[in-house]
C-alpha cells in the first residue's frame, strides 16, 4: 500500500497540505497585523501560524498570537476559511480564522518571536488597510462586518 508522501506525489504535491489558524483581533477600532514573510517586508496577515497536533486550533491560535505579539487574546467563533498556495513553490496552506478578543497586553517594539518569523507588528485602521499588501484580500471586509457566518475564500496565490 502507497504511503502518504507517495500519494501526495502522484497527485502532483511532495508535501501535505499545511492547516493553520489566525487571529481577527480587533482593539479600539484598529485590527492587529502581523509581518512574517521573511524578506517582503511589505506583506501583511492576521497573527497566527501552523497547527501543532493534539491541540485544538484555538488552542494552537492562542498560543502563536502570544508568541509573535507578547498579548494574550481569547479565541471565539471561526469566521473565515481561506486558502492560498504557492505552485512555484510546492505550498498549499488552508487557514481557519477565529475572532479573538484581547485579554492583555500591549505592542512592544522589542518583543521578539521566539521563531524568528515575524519581525513587524502593528494595529492598524481599516483605511489604513486600503494602501497595504494584506493577506487574504478579504481581511478587511470580514474583520469589519458584524454577520456569524463563517466565510469560504477560494483558492488564490499568495503573491502574483
Amino acid at each position: 500500500m502507497p504511503d502518504l508522501a507517495e500519494k501526495l506525489q502522484t497527485a502532483g504535491m511532495s508535501r501535505p497540505i499545511r492547516l493553520a489558524a489566525r487571529g481577527i483581533v480587533l482593539h479600539d477600532t484598529r485590527l492587529l497585523l502581523v509581518n512574517a514573510y521573511g524578506n517582503r517586508t511589505d506583506l501583511w496577515c492576521a497573527p497566527g501560524g501552523g497547527a501543532e497536533a493534539h491541540a485544538s486550533l484555538p488552542e494552537n491560535l492562542a498560543r502563536e498570537i502570544h508568541e509573535e505579539t507578547g498579548l494574550t487574546v481569547t479565541v471565539g467563533a471561526p469566521c473565515l476559511v481561506n486558502e492560498f498556495h504557492d505552485p512555484d513553490h510546492d505550498y498549499h496552506q488552508v487557514e481557519v480564522f477565529f475572532r479573538c478578543t484581547l485579554i492583555s497586553g500591549t505592542l512592544d517594539p522589542a518583543w521578539q518571536d521566539p521563531e524568528q518569523i515575524v519581525k513587524h507588528r502593528r494595529w492598524v485602521s481599516r483605511a489604513e488597510m486600503g494602501t497595504m499588501t494584506v493577506r487574504p484580500k478579504s481581511l478587511a471586509a470580514v474583520a469589519w462586518r458584524d454577520a456569524d457566518a463563517p466565510t469560504y475564500d477560494p483558492l488564490e496565490r499568495i503573491l502574483p
